[in-house]
């Protein structure tokens, strides 16, 4: 196995360049691979389908040869379950793996993409809202709805974004554990820097002027 780090240029994981003076980061995160591989990858109707063909072929076997049958019938499909369920976690676990998520003072980024990687900076003055799914286990995810003519590619971003808003896609901070909490974080950290006054020089060197 390789020691290559494809991600070694980055002076801070997930970031392209190390964040201005005066922002900070907050949290780093990624997605969880048993839950994206659920809600993304669609592992449970895959898993269910696989479940109702075994027990069709094994009823059909145990017609003709009782147990025997049912197992000589079944089993084959068991095992395609089984492969193709992991290829399907193996995807979602690269997946996860190629992605960091990153909230700072100012903006949210997202380095997404295991093939074509891609980092989004999303300052807080270009996120109208953000809601938030709650999932299994403390996972879930957070929608971001960007603001003016933001335009976002939404097969560029997929699987991390909101799932069938095309329009208008909304990016998204997906499968994470501990939603609740980032949640909170994410809030105060865009209401703490939406609330800043931003003090600039005014044209006479005696007057300030103070814009919210």
């Amino acid at each position: 196995m390789s020691d290559h780090d494809d991600f070694a240029f980055e002076p801070m994981p997930g970031l392209p360049a190390l964040p201005p003076r005066g922002e900070a980061v907050l949290w780093q995160g990624r997605p969880d691979t048993l839950a994206l591989a659920r809600e993304a990858y669609g592992l449970g109707w895959i898993a269910a389908y696989f479940a109702v063909l075994v027990i069709w072929r094994a009823s059909v076997g145990a017609q003709g040869a009782g147990v025997a049958g049912a197992f000589a019938y079944g089993l084959p499909y068991v095992g395609l379950a089984v492969v193709a369920c992991g290829i399907i976690l193996g995807i979602a676990n690269i997946q996860a793996r190629a992605t960091v998520y990153t909230i700072t003072t100012a903006r949210v980024a997202m380095r997404v993409g295991a093939a074509l990687t891609v980092t989004l900076n999303l300052p807080f003055t270009q996120i109208g809202s953000a809601d938030l799914k709650p999932g299994r286990r403390g996972t879930g995810t957070i929608a971001l709805q960007t603001l003016g003519d933001t335009r976002l590619a939404y097969l560029v971003c997929w699987p991390h974004v909101r799932p069938w808003h095309m329009a208008k896609t909304e990016p998204a901070l997906r499968c994470i554990p501990d939603v609740a909490r980032v949640g909170e974080i994410l809030a105060d950290a865009a209401q703490t820097r939406m609330s800043r006054p931003v003090v600039t020089r005014a044209a006479h060197p005696a007057a300030l002027v103070a814009a919210e």
